[in-house]
């Protein structure tokens, strides 16, 4: 008989972008190891990101129940639809270049909805779970976040019930780069610390995502921490081929403060010393990609080079990503951000193209594709050496001998992943 499992997920298809295909691709293979996953989800949610696509992923017969959620997205809208938007998204603009609206929406969003804008779901969703729980004799319950506040779900019906819980984190919770934007007053943030130092004391088992990520909660906890990376999964594709051109592909959003300025002056010299590179050369956003971001590619005469594709299905980006010449993986500048791993990296990794990636030091994703020999990784600082790995790649590329030789990714796959899962279930 298949041991039930309860997991708490906002995103869910028709959901888009990578926080839904963590747990898309659990649910998946749980069934392979004895474990019958029901998902619960909002009914009505506000998606930043939707890609229909993915519902065709969800696998037959597997269990979905869907409750109301009060959104403030929505009344946002009514004042600023641009900002509500990209705000929904994470593309939060330096300070210098916010509005008025916007650093209001910042504020508001940041001091009246702790820990975020979906609080106003947890106490429905207890109230609902709790007795849905007992009908159904569910043993364990996963809450997945961001957004943290089904974190909070999770710790109430805790405190009901006693029912085993792990609270999984996608991403860090204080820690995570736009925390620091939100601005919070000293009251805002310490409660911040207080709800997140409670979930990690409450729950069963946490997980996450990252070695950096544990790091950092086991200073505030002495509860089991796991660490299940993000991954990949195979797709079933048609062979494509290769881009024409020197394409340089980044797959996902570009944020403000993912702005590499020394990667775009290094591909300004190459354009104006390499007559060939000029005329090859392509630079590819699969994606939402920041203002700013755009402003400093145009200020150095690139925007010419630049085809800005925007967000397009996931099935399409994993086309762009095996045709693409060059990956490239771009991370903020910040110590804040040494434990984000982004589950676009594992597909990055299966594509068989070099990745070029740009971070913080001492990164868990710097340590990834050093051992998995997929690419290479710089530090925003770096001029030279990032200049002479993209012109050699470029040479390899004339040569038709630009690939990759990567090393142990058989851990990294959804279905070993969802194993170790299993595992403490």
């Amino acid at each position: 008989m298949s041991k039930k499992v309860l997991i708490i997920t906002y995103y869910w298809p028709p959901a888009g972008g990578p926080g839904v295909q963590r747990w898309l691709k659990f649910v998946k293979y749980l069934p392979d190891y004895g474990i019958e996953p029901i998902v619960f989800v909002p009914e009505n949610p506000n998606y930043a990101l939707v890609d229909e696509s993915l519902v065709n992923k969800i696998p037959n017969g597997t269990k979905v129940l869907r409750f109301p959620i009060k959104e403030p997205y929505k009344l946002a809208r009514f004042f600023s639809r641009k900002n509500s938007n990209t705000i929904a998204k994470g593309v939060i603009s330096e300070q210098k270049n916010q509005s008025l609206s916007e650093r209001i929406m910042l504020f508001v969003r940041g001091n009246f909805f702790i820990p975020d804008a979906r609080k106003n779901w947890v106490k429905p969703s207890v109230e609902f779970l709790s007795d849905y729980i007992s009908n159904e004799s569910i043993e364990t319950i996963i809450t997945t976040g961001p957004p943290h506040s089904l974190h909070l779900i999770g710790m109430q019906i805790k405190q009901r019930l006693n029912i085993k819980w792990i609270a999984d984190f996608r991403d860090p919770w204080t820690t995570i780069g736009y925390h620091k934007k939100l601005k919070l007053t000293k009251r805002s943030q310490r409660k911040h610390l207080f709800l997140e130092k409670s979930v990690l004391n409450s729950a069963d088992q946490i997980v996450a995502t990252s070695f950096t990520t544990k790091s950092e909660f086991s200073k505030l906890t002495i509860k089991p921490i796991s660490v299940i990376t993000n991954g990949y999964d195979y797709e079933k594709i048609e062979p494509v081929d290769l881009d024409k051109k020197f394409s340089i592909a980044h797959i996902g959003s570009l944020l403000s403060g993912r702005n590499p300025e020394n990667l775009w002056k290094v591909f300004a010299d190459l354009v104006s010393e390499y007559p060939n590179f000029a005329k090859d050369f392509q630079l590819n956003f699969v994606g939402t990609t920041s203002g700013e971001v755009l402003n400093s590619i145009k200020s150095l005469g690139l925007s010419n080079y630049v085809n800005n594709i925007g967000y397009i299905s996931h099935y399409e980006s994993v086309i762009f990503q095996r045709k693409s010449q060059v990956l490239l993986l771009v991370e903020i500048d910040s110590k804040d951000t040494k434990s984000i791993i982004p589950g676009k990296l594992f597909e990055y990794m299966i594509s068989h193209r070099p990745i070029i990636a740009l971070g913080p030091k001492d990164s868990d994703v710097e340590k990834i594709i050093s051992e998995t020999n997929t690419g290479n990784y710089f530090y925003y600082n770096e001029y030279g050496l990032l200049k002479d790995s993209i012109l050699s790649h470029y040479k390899a590329y004339k040569n038709n001998t630009l690939k990759t030789y990567p090393v142990g990714l058989q851990k990294y796959s959804r279905k070993k992943l969802t194993e170790s899962l299993s595992r403490l279930l």
